[in-house]
């Protein structure tokens, strides 16, 4: 347990600012800066039995690539053999729910202003290739000065999570935000489905309540399918065509970011927002002195730290390197040898062993297809390498489908031929 006073790295621990299910956020001060943070103190085994272990290392992931005045800041990430320390930028004005819930819906300037924040940091996010997927009123913090953070990347999604229609398909959020097609379980675009979920937000700011509310989930869903909220008569034209707009149940016809951007009434007392690092850090590769290194066709992707606790099984590190048995969807191990002659000896079993190939980069995709008795069977999968050092690279072998068996037998070959013992400690020294 964490007790005041207590030190995690050079920063000190205060009081608690607030509790989850899996963590807890206390106020911390840098003993070195004096300035003050928040640190989001995670419990490694709570989250693995509440199995939400991927809700974090997508956080960490997704707040690594965000550097904007409207979101929460990530500045550093510790851990312990039982803990995760998330260092955040300290926000301490409440969250927008309890401002609304204590002091009831905002003036429209003052709400139009909170609500250009907003839209400020989504397209920010959209651009970076990030899709929140659980705003609402309890995911906007406000600041001293009254300016939105958005928070709890938890849910969010990154261009890998698109499936090869281009939509998104898992069903998350919060029931009252949720867009329709989210509901609809038939695929989704995470740029409309977060803007129906800004509208919900405006809606809120302006009039005090839920556009779509029922105790009954399946009465609440068929109000998110009409759509078309009551708007109350103190709301001026340009707010009710916004709202209309945001909320159109048709995600083809809802209304862009960019026509939101464009639109009259968002453009009043509108200003273009300034001071943030608008750089592609996220898609680059960044070695350790900082520096900035073009990958080569055939060069293996370069992982850093937020990356190792993201791809870390409960995001342990000490079992990472560690030989694993070959699971039934996914196993990793390391090789000393170099990344170039690696890929070629990956390349070789795979021939050797029937498969046909199609290589990106550091990452090669393999099919075998069988005939048996009982039909058509074979194996696809994909191995891919990551470099950690000169000398220690990193195999990730994943199974798209097919047969165990021969599963198996590649990853014991791939193992034996290219594989090392190498553990974490050697990466350290």
């Amino acid at each position: 347990m964490v007790t005041k006073g207590m030190r995690v790295g050079k920063y000190e621990l205060g009081r608690t600012l607030g509790e989850g299910n899996s963590a807890k956020v206390k106020y911390a001060t840098d003993t070195v800066s004096g300035q003050s943070f928040a640190v989001k103190i995670i419990d490694k085994s709570r989250i693995t039995r509440l199995n939400v272990s991927f809700q974090i290392k997508r956080e960490i992931r997704t707040l690594k690539v965000l550097k904007h005045p409207n979101i929460v800041r990530l500045h550093e990430v510790l851990a312990s053999k039982t803990k995760i320390y998330m260092v955040l930028e300290l926000v301490t004005g409440g969250d927008l729910f309890d401002r609304i819930i204590s002091k009831g819906r905002l003036p429209e300037i003052k709400g139009r202003k909170v609500f250009q924040q907003l839209i400020d940091g989504i397209s920010y996010c959209h651009n970076k290739g990030v899709f929140h997927r659980d705003l609402k009123l309890e995911n906007v913090l406000l600041d001293a000065k009254g300016h939105i953070k958005i928070t709890d990347f938890g849910l969010s999604a990154l261009p890998q999570h698109f499936r090869e229609d281009g939509l998104l398909h898992t069903t998350c959020g919060s029931p009252n935000y949720v867009a329709p097609e989210v509901l609809a379980n038939k695929g989704y675009d995470g740029a409309a489905s977060d803007i129906w979920s800004c509208g919900v937000i405006l809606y809120v700011i302006l009039t005090g309540c839920l556009p779509f509310d029922d105790t009954n989930l399946a009465a609440l869903c068929r109000k998110i399918f009409k759509g078309d909220p009551p708007i109350p008569r103190w709301i001026t034209p340009g707010a009710k065509t916004m709202i209309k707009r945001m909320l159109d149940p048709n995600p083809v016809t809802r209304v862009t970011l960019a026509g939101i951007k464009a639109n009259e009434w968002f453009k009043q007392d509108y200003s273009t927002p300034s001071n943030y690092d608008d750089d592609d850090e996220a898609y680059s590769s960044i070695q350790e002195d900082g520096s900035e290194e073009e990958n080569s066709p055939d060069s293996p992707t370069i992982i850093n730290a937020f990356q190792l606790i993201g791809m870390s099984p409960f995001l342990d590190l000490s079992g990472f390197f560690e030989k694993e048995k070959a699971s039934e969807r996914q196993t990793r191990f390391t090789s000393n040898s170099l990344a170039t002659d690696l890929l070629k000896k990956i390349e070789t079993i795979f021939r050797e062993m029937g498969f046909c190939l199609q290589k990106k980069q550091a990452r090669i995709k393999a099919i075998k297809e069988e005939s048996t008795r009982k039909g058509q069977c074979g194996l696809s999968v994909t191995a891919e390498v990551f470099e950690i050092s000169s000398s220690l690279n990193l195999v990730e072998l994943r199974k798209s489908y097919g047969d165990s068996s021969l599963y198996k037998q590649l990853y014991e070959r791939l193992l034996n031929e290219v594989g090392s013992s190498s553990h974490v400690e050697e990466l350290l020294t």
